[in-house]
């Protein structure tokens, strides 16, 4: 049985309605036995294809999730990943921003953990954080020493979002 993922790409340039957008999807398997050795398959899969991504050491893969507390993203990753050889893989959990981190550009923190050639990263939130988070809560700009002229509400958004 294969997924066919085009069903969960937007395409470029496309807008969708998220209340629109299928919350729950008819299962892949008909019982815990069938799902189960699914699973495995899919974890010898990945573990191969695994191996060939950095065997050929061109390209690195980035893995996002994003997702409300209590989304089940710590779960995700940990079901997801499970085929995975820890060694090539990375996984980066961003929360508050540290004193480091805001001396930076609100990019910085992200930037300089994506993965190398040839190796998986795993963002557990990213710098969406930086851009919704922050505008719903606006004070949060006073702690990135920010000069006030780089803090201009007309200008700030459009900018981060560019």
């Amino acid at each position: 049985m294969k997924i066919d993922s085009k069903s969960y790409r937007v395409p470029p340039n496309n807008k969708i309605d998220l209340s629109k957008w299928p919350t729950i999807v008819d299962p892949y398997y008909d019982s815990k036995e069938q799902y189960k050795d699914l699973l495995q398959q899919h974890m010898e899969k990945l573990n191969s294809l695994q191996g060939l991504h950095y065997a050929s050491n061109r390209h690195a893969l980035l893995i996002i999730f994003q997702g409300m507390d209590g989304a089940g993203k710590d779960g995700a990753i940990r079901h997801v990943m499970s085929g995975v050889n820890p060694e090539g893989c990375e996984v980066f959990s961003f929360k508050q921003p540290s004193a480091e981190e805001l001396e930076h550009d609100f990019l910085w923190r992200t930037t300089c953990r994506l993965p190398e050639r040839g190796r998986i990263g795993i963002f557990n939130r990213s710098y969406y954080e930086d851009v919704l988070v922050v505008r719903v809560h606006p004070e949060l700009l006073q702690s990135q020493g920010l000069h006030e002229e780089l803090r201009d509400e007309k200008d700030i958004w459009s900018e981060r979002y560019e």
